[in-house]
């Protein structure tokens, strides 16, 4: 992934033909962090406590439904994703960039907890673990590579 060309409202960026179909493998599997993983509270101390954790569970698959929304507009919109001959263009305003940050921490994260939420090197990589290591590598490559995009031009959000 590499920046471009850099304007005050886009960054547009550069895809190999690998990349960009990784790009958009790694998000399909948004979202990824399982939905009953974020508690109210951790000491179950609050009245209505139940209730209230439905109401964020729910408050929570709705904005992972509109994510996963916007997340296909985007790459189904050929002004901002589109294959050229030598790969892909990406076309990113910089809220645009915060959101796809988030989105693929959701997966990088998810694709952790998932894995066991290893401290350190992971023990058993195999056919069962290796797509979520696989996804929680690239998601944060990506990151990288958008966070330094960003960093480049002195406009780091």
């Amino acid at each position: 992934m590499k920046l471009i060309r850099r304007s005050d409202a886009k960054l547009l960026f550069h895809l190999g033909q690998r990349e960009g179909n990784l790009l958009v493998q790694v998000l399909k599997r948004y979202p990824c962090v399982p939905p009953a993983h974020q508690p109210l509270n951790k000491s179950g101390l609050l009245a209505n406590q139940q209730e209230n954790q439905r109401l964020l569970d729910e408050a929570l698959a709705e904005q992972r439904a509109d994510c996963k929304k916007q997340l296909q507009a985007l790459l189904a919109d050929p002004r901002r994703f589109h294959k050229v001959d030598i790969g892909f263009r990406l076309s990113l305003s910089q809220p645009d960039i915060e959101w796809l940050l988030q989105v693929l921490n959701d997966i990088r994260v998810g694709s952790w907890i998932t894995l066991g939420s290893p401290e350190g090197k992971l023990e058993h990589l195999n056919a069962t673990t290796a797509p979520d290591f696989w996804a929680m590598e690239l998601a944060g490559a990506f990151q990288m590579e958008l966070l330094q995009a960003l960093e480049e031009g002195g406009t780091y959000p």
